[in-house]
C-alpha cells in the first residue's frame, strides 16, 4: 500500500486540492477499517477491539501534528506545491521512527515491568500539560534542531523546486525545503514520544500496535490536505487529547489493580474525543476584534 501511495499514485509534487484529499481519506480509513474486519475473523474480537481503540487514539494524536505541521508549513513560506513532497518523505522517516520505538517500547515492557509505571506517569504528565497549556502557539524558530541544522549545514536562500540539496560552485548545498523537512521530522520525534506510551496502554502485542500505528500515519498525508482549511477550528481538540492521554495513563497505572475491559476504553475515549469536536463547533474561537478606521 505504501509503495502505491508514494511510488505510483503520488510520485509528481503538486497541489493537492480538497476533493482529492477527502477520497484518498476515505480510501485510507476504508483500508484500516477492512484489515480492522480480518484481525476480527482471523484473531477475534478483543484483538479487533484493541486495534480500533489504538487507531483511534493515533489517528486523534495525528490530527494534532496537523496544527503543527500547518505552523510550520506557515512559518518557512512553503508552496503548496512542495508541501506534498515534505509530508510524503516525512511520512516515511515517521513509519522507521515508529518500528523503532514500538520495538524499544515492547523489548522494555517485557525486560523491565515497571517500564509500564515510568509510562503511565508520563501520560499523565503529558496530558495535565497540555489540559494547562490550552489552546498555546507553536513557535518553530525555537525548535532546537532547527538551530542546530542551520549553524551546520550550509544552504541556499530559496527554494529551487522539489529538490532537498543543490549543486552551486562545486558545493552540495541544502534547500529550505530540506530544512523544513528535517524540523517536520523531529516533530514527529516528539509526537512518537507520547503515542507510543499511549496505544501501549490499550495492547501490548506489538503487531497491534505497530498496525494501528501504521494505519493512523498513512492517511496523515491526506488528512492534512483534508482539513488544513478547517483545523483552527478544532481548539478544544488538545484537551480532548489532553484527557484522553490522562485517561490512558492511569488506566496503565492502576493495571495492577483494576483492569478496564477493552470496551469501556474504546467507550470513555470516544466520547472524549468527540465532545471534544463538537464542543469547537458549537462554541467556535472568538474572534479578534479589529481597530475601527
Amino acid at each position: 500500500m505504501l509503495a502505491l501511495d508514494l511510488g505510483v499514485f503520488h510520485r509528481k509534487a503538486h497541489e493537492v486540492r480538497v476533493r482529492e484529499a477527502l477520497v484518498w481519506t476515505l480510501v485510507w480509513i476504508s483500508l484500516a477499517l477492512i484489515f480492522n474486519l480480518g484481525i476480527f475473523f482471523w484473531f477475534g474480537r478483543q484483538h479487533a477491539l484493541e486495534f480500533f481503540t489504538g487507531y483511534l487514539i493515533e489517528k486523534a494524536l495525528s490530527v494534532d501534528n496537523l496544527f503543527v505541521f500547518m505552523v510550520i508549513f506557515s512559518y518557512f513560506q512553503v508552496p503548496k506545491a512542495l508541501q506534498h513532497r515534505v509530508l510524503l518523505w516525512g511520512i516515511l522517516g515517521a513509519l522507521i521512527l515508529r518500528a523503532l520505538f514500538i520495538f524499544l517500547g515492547a523489548v522494555l515492557i517485557q525486560e523491565f515491568h515497571w517500564v509500564l509505571y515510568v509510562f503511565g506517569a508520563f501520560l499523565v504528565f503529558t496530558g495535565i500539560k497540555m489540559l494547562l497549556q490550552g489552546d498555546s502557539e507553536v513557535h518553530p524558530e525555537k525548535n532546537p534542531i532547527l538551530k542546530v541544522f542551520s549553524k551546520m549545514v550550509p544552504m541556499v536562500k530559496d527554494y529551487r523546486g522539489t529538490h532537498f540539496m543543490v549543486k552551486e560552485g562545486g558545493r552540495r548545498l541544502a534547500t529550505p525545503l530540506l530544512l523544513v523537512l528535517v524540523v517536520v521530522e523531529g516533530t514527529d520525534i516528539v509526537f512518537a514520544v507520547d503515542s507510543i506510551p499511549a496505544i501501549f496502554a490499550i495492547t501490548r502485542d506489538p503487531f497491534i500496535v505497530f498496525t494501528s500505528n501504521i494505519f493512523a500515519i498513512l492517511g496523515l498525508r491526506a488528512l492534512y490536505f483534508a482539513l488544513a482549511g478547517v483545523l483552527d477550528r478544532f481548539h478544544y481538540l488538545k484537551y480532548g487529547l489532553g484527557l484522553v492521554l490522562a485517561f490512558v495513563g492511569v488506566k496503565m497505572l492502576i493495571a495492577e489493580i483494576y483492569h478496564f475491559p477493552i470496551t469501556v476504553s474504546l467507550t470513555v475515549i470516544a466520547a472524549l474525543l468527540t465532545g471534544s469536536v463538537i464542543f469547537s463547533l458549537v462554541r467556535p474561537r472568538a474572534k479578534p476584534d479589529l481597530p475601527r478606521p
